[in-house]
């Protein structure tokens, strides 16, 4: 039972650090959402998310002490479940540049920090 609550915060703590990132960048630069944005601050949010969501996925994987890549997964999924949801709430509402780079580049990129704690444990 330990295991599995250990397991459900790793994941948690993993997409909070995505989100935190996400949700900073956005409050501090003064920037909508899902508002128009120039391609330069796409191109910078989308790279800070990249990061973070490394980060995320590795965090995850490092926290819950076994099966590194396993738990990324599961953070990844989160992340890509919440930006889908994201996205279908928004079609024809706004931009979706942001939930379109979630699925196809920050989901992957936290699968990767997975991988990385994986090599790096072994």
């Amino acid at each position: 039972m330990l295991a599995i609550l250990r397991s459900v915060v790793a994941v948690l703590v993993g997409y909070v650090a995505f989100a935190a990132s996400a949700y900073a960048v956005f409050r501090l630069s003064g920037h909508a959402a899902h508002a128009p944005a120039s391609v330069s601050f796409m191109l910078l949010t989308i790279a800070c998310g990249v990061i973070f969501a490394a980060l995320g996925g590795y965090v995850a994987g490092w926290l819950a002490g076994r099966r590194p890549l396993a738990h990324a997964v599961a953070m990844a999924a989160l992340l890509l479940a919440g930006a889908a949801a994201s996205l279908v709430s928004t079609l024809g509402h706004g931009a979706i540049w942001s939930q379109v780079a979630a699925i196809m580049l920050m989901a992957p990129s936290a699968v990767l920090g997975g991988w990385l704690r994986a090599t790096v444990a072994t």
